[in-house]
């Protein structure tokens, strides 16, 4: 699928940049052009992306510090101008749109949605979003920012691809060393979805296309992708076994977002030699994703690549009702109410007993 990527606010533009080189180091040619946008200048000078600093009037570079209002704001002040910055790179060749961010944060959290809609007015192709929800241990005000934009953006978009932070942070990482092991990982298992079909080394019995990814996005709403690999056998009816294992734990231990295993549809790709993939072993593999998914909308393909292993990758479309997903907004929910009940009358600031008076 060719895909034009745009990173917003300091998480998105790390993860565009991981997509973007992951793409470009594989040779797929898939991400056909990347941007990053932000109201924080210091977080766009290290990345080797095109950028746009946006909010310069309001925030003059520093940044909305957390206020996803704000990012919301200086998005939309400053739409005109991101939207010029794409003019010549959305080209007629591009099949999708990715907006890319961090929910936590205040100009991703709250930029994306509005870089979405504007999006959707000015192109015919589908705009996605590639979101990453906050761990539980980041703070009330990133669970609150987070659902908030979630609800808004799974609203706009034609589908939110989701991400759950802690479902692959390692005990013992520092914060930075997590987010760069996520984004590596999401580089690759979105990276490779999206190189389906485009490049691939030999031919396949059913290659998977672009048509089918959009296809299994259709219903819209919450997208989640599973990811596994195992070694392969050079005999592909001797990977039978292999592919539906692999397929399971790609489903059942390997997505995106935990848990999310009942869907309103679902593509299945399996990736490896050409001669090393199984159809027997890809259909029995669909069947049982139909199976545990409870969808009738169930795509199956090839993805032939250059590899001694087989990895299968499974997108699961309209994941709504995915108990993690429940979790995470009752989890929302309850930030926002504490932190409305926290608020304190600016009149008793003056009767603090806590605070020493000068005089």
């Amino acid at each position: 699928m060719k895909t034009v990527l745009i990173g917003v606010g300091q998480a998105g533009g790390k993860l565009a940049t991981a997509l973007a080189e992951f793409d470009s180091r594989m040779g797929f040619g898939a991400v056909r052009g990347a941007l990053a946008v932000n109201s924080a200048k210091a977080d766009l000078q290290p990345l080797p992306l095109d950028t746009v600093l946006v909010g310069q009037d309001k925030v003059n570079g520093h940044g909305v510090g957390g206020d996803n209002e704000l990012g919301a704001e200086v998005m939309q002040s400053d739409a005109r101008e991101v939207m010029g910055e794409l003019d010549g790179r959305i080209t007629a060749e591009a099949e999708a749109i990715f907006v890319v961010a961090g929910l936590g944060g205040g100009t991703g959290s709250g930029g994306m949605p509005v870089l979405v809609k504007e999006l959707k007015r000015v192109y015919d192709v589908p705009v996605y979003g590639l979101a990453v929800l906050p761990g539980r241990d980041e703070g009330s005000m990133y669970q609150v920012n987070a659902g908030r934009s979630l609800k808004t953006v799974a609203r706009e978009a034609d589908s939110v691809l989701l991400v759950d932070n802690d479902a692959w942070r390692s005990s013992g990482e520092s914060m930075e060393e997590g987010f760069d092991a996520i984004n590596q990982a999401i580089a690759q298992r979105v990276g490779l979805l999206l190189a389906s079909g485009e490049a691939t080394e030999g031919v396949g019995e059913s290659v998977v296309d672009s048509s089918e990814i959009i296809n299994t996005l259709r219903s819209g709403g919450v997208a989640a992708l599973g990811y596994a690999s195992s070694e392969a056998s050079a005999d592909a009816e001797d990977n039978i076994n292999t592919i539906m294992s692999t397929v399971r734990r790609s489903l059942l231990t390997g997505t995106s977002l935990p848990e999310a295993t009942e869907a309103d549809s679902a593509l299945v790709v399996v990736a490896g030699e050409a001669q090393t993939i199984s159809r027997k072993g890809v259909e029995r593999a669909r069947k049982w994703v139909e199976e545990e998914t409870g969808s009738l909308q169930v795509r199956g393909g090839d993805f032939p690549l250059e590899s001694g292993r087989l990895a299968a990758l499974i997108l699961l479309g309209g994941v709504e009702r995915s108990d993690r997903l429940q979790q995470f907004m009752e989890r929302a929910k309850q930030a926002q109410k504490e932190s409305e009940e926290e608020k304190p009358d600016p009149v008793d600031m003056w009767s603090n007993d806590e605070i020493d008076s000068l005089l």
